[in-house]
């Protein structure tokens, strides 16, 4: 019989013969699939031949996915995140009754074949042809580990993973390839070591480790002879034999092993026997996945750090690269979060605000200096659940929060720093009428100018008729008038403003550009509380703002190889001078102790801070700091549609809610507790000389002022600093109601016409 063909290369019946070998140890064609007649065989056999020789030489295993662990600042877990719970472990830390109970039901002649079972292919063969079906398998071990080294390579994508177990010629013939190349390369004992680590057991379980862990709480070293015998059971079919949801076929399955065990050899008939009576004794330890199931309420905290390590290009070129890395997991993450500040936060929430409340806080602890987050948390905890929610509201809408809050007052010293960093003198003095158009034109950024429409001008107001200046830079902050800050912003320009701020970090949390008007001077643009915490932490450090950070190291485990991962740092850079901050904390120090944040008070701790309520009630805040921790605090409806009048807020009834009566009292107890133990630290302050233009004869809070040392505070745009020496006066109330309202489209930019709002516009 000739061997090769006129032209070379093998004769039709060398290759039908190649295809029929290659079949035949791939499976028999399936163990189960009738083999066509050799007549139909010939096209088949030439283009399977050539696609085993076309086969890359050599199989590259991508890593194993692992759970990752994420751990605060002091080595204690958060939580555990993964695509699949495994954990891999060497074969020595994997019980020997386990080694021996899988290769007993899965490859009982796994020490004494190849990479393919020939005697086990024609039984099953032999089986499957006297059942008319496919009844039994003739995979071993080697390639059944191959074909999960497939299933991992296609990770979550049901199409590739489809394509890795479909049952066809061509992936018998691929596996079949690679298991003779596992076979030469590994050698049997690291080949049982994989399969142990790679393969699924049920239950969300994927490795042996993790599987011992959720069925009985314990260690894979630490496994009994039928508690093996259970787990080798289960990799046949882990739905059909899942223990925790049918007892009775998971222990069928189990004696059965534990019989194929005696049959082998491995164990006596008498340890099977005995075995084969003892109960299940499952002690499950329930799944443990996601920033869900984070202590501490750090949910929203481990929820940032997953967004952080998705977004951020130091751990890949691409969102597609980053998120590989993070599914494959095995991951450690060590982070900034203080388990003190944490603590403190969440328990300072949960006694102030209820997650039934009709509205929500939401609070953000950074360290000056540093940038580094310290605690977050909010109300409503992180779930699925009514009261529940995905949405951390303490940052941007780009990291996984929302649209942002307008924070009222509390932007105003940042029109504050702008000027003096312009060169006005603290003690600069305005008018401040109580009402007043909006001043025209006021240069902008690009050489522009904002323009009143002359025939319907946007005004504004103060609290009440008894606020009338003219007033100094201090007692316009107490008092947070707004014409004093809208005539500083028309005075210096928006664009100064717009530059400190971007300088400090403060950006709208939808990302959108802040818009060239001088209503921003109240606050009007949406902003999250890490924002707002992160730019008053650039006070704390005397004029140096630095990026917010939440990751302090990573270390990456593959294999049994462990490697640090670069991470992102912190950039510090100087927003303004030392003076400027020094004189923005000389003005804001120490007024929760003497006005009307007296309630967000520190004791004997020096501090500063600024409450703010947004007009109609629909936020509060209060953004404060010491020298070595800042923190702000937000209150109110997420979807912006509760009032926040006639509402109770942590079984206490509000009939106006005010920064200084909500969001004061849950800074103050969450700073105390977070800086308990930690150094007692003061500001550096400057001498801001008196400007006294004249005697109003105005009394102090307890006279009959204002909450915020002032006519109007706190509320509306109008804001106010917590507190402060008050020497105005007169006969406002003690919490008034906002009177004061932004013309509707005046508050975002520009009209259709070019204009903003109610006549505002560019020139």
């Amino acid at each position: 019989m000739p061997n090769k063909r006129s032209g070379g290369g093998l004769s039709p019946t060398q290759q039908a013969a190649k295809f029929l070998g290659v079949s035949v140890l791939a499976g028999a064609v399936l163990a189960g699939i009738a083999l066509p007649a050799v007549g139909a065989l010939g096209l088949a056999a030439k283009g399977s031949v050539e696609s085993f020789d076309d086969l890359p030489a050599t199989m590259k295993a991508p890593p194993l996915s692992q759970r990752t662990t994420i751990l605060d600042t002091d080595g204690g877990q958060i939580a555990t995140v993964y695509s699949r719970d495994r954990t891999v472990v060497p074969l020595k830390d994997i019980s020997p009754y386990m080694q021996k109970a899988i290769v007993a039901i899965e490859d009982s002649r796994f020490y004494q074949h190849g990479a393919v079972d020939l005697k086990g292919v024609l039984r099953a063969l032999n089986k499957n042809a006297q059942t008319g079906g496919v009844s039994e398998g003739a995979s071993t071990l080697t390639q059944q580990y191959v074909k999960n080294v497939f299933v991992e390579e296609a990770g979550n994508d049901p199409t590739k993973v489809a394509q890795a177990t479909q049952q066809t010629i061509g992936r018998k013939i691929r596996e079949l390839k690679y298991a003779i190349q596992v076979e030469e390369e590994l050698g049997k004992k690291k080949i049982l070591e994989n399969y142990l680590n790679i393969t699924f057991f049920g239950q969300q379980a994927y490795g042996v480790e993790a599987a011992a862990q959720r069925y009985f709480s314990k260690s894979a070293k630490d496994l009994s002879l039928e508690q093996s015998a259970l787990l080798a059971g289960i990799v046949q079919s882990p739905s059909r034999y899942d223990p925790v949801n049918d007892e009775t076929e998971a222990t069928k399955r189990r004696n059965t092993v534990l019989q194929r065990m005696a049959a082998v050899g491995d164990i006596s008939r008498a340890q099977a026997a005995d075995a084969m009576k003892a109960p299940l004794g499952l002690k499950v330890s329930k799944p443990k996945n996601g920033c869900i199931t984070a202590v501490k309420g750090a949910g929203f905290f481990c929820d940032y750090v997953r967004e952080v390590f998705l977004t951020d290009p130091v751990f890949g070129k691409t969102r597609e690269q980053r998120a590989k890395i993070w599914n494959q997991g095995g991951l450690t993450i060590r982070t900034t979060m203080d388990p003190q500040a944490q603590n403190a936060a969440q328990r300072s929430i949960k006694e102030h605000v209820y997650k039934s409340d009709e509205v929500a806080t939401a609070a953000s602890l950074v360290q000056p200096g540093t940038g580094k987050i310290l605690a977050m948390g909010q109300s409503r905890p992180y779930g699925f659940k009514k009261n529940e929610t995905q949405i951390n509201l303490s940052v941007d809408q780009s990291m996984g929060g929302g649209m942002g809050y307008q924070p009222g007052s509390t932007f105003k010293p940042i029109v504050a720093a702008a000027a003096l960093q312009d060169g006005m003198p603290a003690n600069k003095v305005y008018s401040s009428p109580y009402q007043m158009a909006y001043p025209s034109p006021v240069s902008a950024c690009d050489g522009k100018r904002w323009m009143n429409d002359p025939s319907s001008p946007a005004k504004l107001e103060n609290e009440n008729s008894s606020e009338v200046g003219p007033y100094d830079m201090r007692e316009a902050t107490a008092k947070s008038v707004n014409t004093y800050y809208v005539q500083m912003i028309s005075d210096i320009g928006i664009c100064p403003v717009t530059t400190m701020a971007k300088k400090m970090g403060v950006v709208r949390a939808d990302g959108d550009k802040m818009p060239q008007v001088p209503s921003i001077a109240l606050g009007t643009q949406e902003m999250s509380p890490l924002t707002m915490a992160n730019a008053y932490a650039t006070f704390a450090s005397r004029g140096m703002y630095c990026t917010p950070v939440a990751i302090e190291s990573v270390s990456r485990r593959v294999g049994d190889k462990t490697s640090s991962l670069p991470v992102p740092k912190s950039t510090c850079s100087r927003a303004m001078s030392e003076n400027t901050a020094d004189t923005i904390n000389t003005l804001l120090k120490g007024v929760v102790e003497d006005g009307t944040g007296k309630k967000a008070g520190l004791g004997s701790r020096p501090s500063a801070g600024k409450t703010g309520t947004t007009d109609e009630r629909y936020a509060a805040w209060f953004v404060g700091y010491t020298p070595n921790m800042a923190g702000a605090v937000w209150v109110g409806d997420p979807a912006h549609k509760r009032k926040m009048v006639n509402i109770t807020i942590g079984g206490r009834s509000h009939s106006k809610v005010f920064g200084g009566e909500v969001p004061g009292p849950i800074w103050g107890d969450m700073m105390t507790g977070a800086l308990e133990g930690k150094p007692v630290e003061d500001f550096n302050t400057v001498h801001i000389p008196d400007s006294k233009p004249r005697d109003r004869g105005d009394g102090d809070d307890d006279g009959g002022g204002r909450d915020d040392g002032g006519n109007g505070d706190d509320d509306g745009f109008i804001g106010g600093l917590v507190g402060g020496n008050n020497n105005g006066g007169g006969g406002g109330e003690p919490f008034p109601t906002p009177s004061f309202s932004i013309p509707e489209g005046f508050i975002r930019g520009q009209s259709n016409g070019g204009g903003n709002g109610n006549g505002g516009r560019f020139g």
